[in-house]
């Protein structure tokens, strides 16, 4: 984890996302192995070292819908002090030569994705030279949560919240997760195992995780927060059932979930949103949320 650690301080963003994390949390031994490497069966890792066996690069490639949709998700960093040297093409040349595409830029042919995380000049300059196109784009959002006040939630009739109950409501949870993100490409394939994997995460907390649910306790939507350990908020995730969708619990559970991080002494709040679902974009920009910046998927 140390040169991720040394990427993120270097560039102020995290060079993997979340799942990557949990991945190698769970092989760690990856990081003494020689590209690439299959962990599980969703997983390769590429490692590139120096002459003295330092590690200077690292590449995760996710392959866990390489058989239904033919598409690699990559994610990768470069140790600052090695930039500018070749490592970075060389984690990007590995990457193609796996996904069987030659090296010179072609056609996007979407086998290939290789996410950027903040944007970086060095990760544009790359996707330039190879001949990458930017399929997919997504913002991270944020807001002070003093200012603008937050309004009250408000619930349609029928609907009432409660926190989430572990040992109880993954079921339910993964299941309107699943209608409600079938079109989303990492969302959607949450399954309870990873539900339950998070849930061992030192940041998980019941309290924070908010379901609205019918007279029946049958679940329509959720908002599960979390705290960063620097004090961050996070709308980590909202989801409403589509059979429940278009009176406003989205907003409400949103405005639920705020309002508890306000009361738990987060100054800040951020969210992830795909930028061309202008209906999202819409209803955080009336809760007080702007772009603060953004992450680009590179495809070819």
């Amino acid at each position: 984890m140390g040169l991720l650690d040394k990427t993120a301080a270097a560039d102020g963003v995290a060079p993997v996302g979340e799942h990557v994390i949990l991945r190698l949390k769970a092989h760690r031994d990856v990081v003494h192995q020689i590209e690439p490497v299959q962990a599980d069966v969703r997983s390769e890792h590429f490692v590139l070292r120096d002459a003295g066996g330092s590690l200077i690069g690292y590449a995760h490639l996710d392959t866990e819908h390489e058989k239904t949709t033919g598409q690699l998700v990559a994610e990768l960093a470069v140790d600052p002090d090695h930039r500018r040297r070749g490592a970075g093409a060389r984690l990007v040349e590995a990457l193609l030569d796996r996904a069987e595409l030659s090296a010179e830029p072609a056609p996007d042919t979407a086998r290939l994705r290789i996410w950027s995380h903040g944007e970086l000049p060095g990760a544009v300059r790359l996707a330039e030279r190879y001949g990458f196109d930017r399929p997919r784009e997504l913002w991270r959002m944020g807001r002070e949560l003093a200012e603008p006040e937050l309004p009250e939630v408000e619930l349609r009739e029928g609907a009432r919240l409660r926190t989430f109950r572990p040992d109880h409501d993954e079921a339910a949870v993964v299941a309107v997760n699943h209608r409600a993100f079938s079109w989303h490409p990492e969302q959607g394939a949450m399954t309870e195992q990873d539900l339950r994997a998070k849930e061992r995460e030192d940041w998980f907390d019941p309290n924070g995780f908010f379901l609205a649910v019918d007279d029946r306790d049958e679940l329509l939507g959720f908002h599960w927060t979390k705290v960063h350990p620097d004090g961050m908020g996070e709308v980590y995730v909202v989801g409403v059932d589509p059979d429940a969708q278009g009176g406003g619990l989205g907003r409400s559970l949103t405005v639920a979930g705020l309002r508890h991080l306000s009361d738990t002494g987060c100054r800040q709040v951020m969210l992830y949103v795909e930028a061309d679902n202008a209906p999202a974009v819409k209803v955080y920009q009336r809760l007080g949320f702007g772009k603060w910046d953004v992450d680009v998927q590179f495809g070819r």
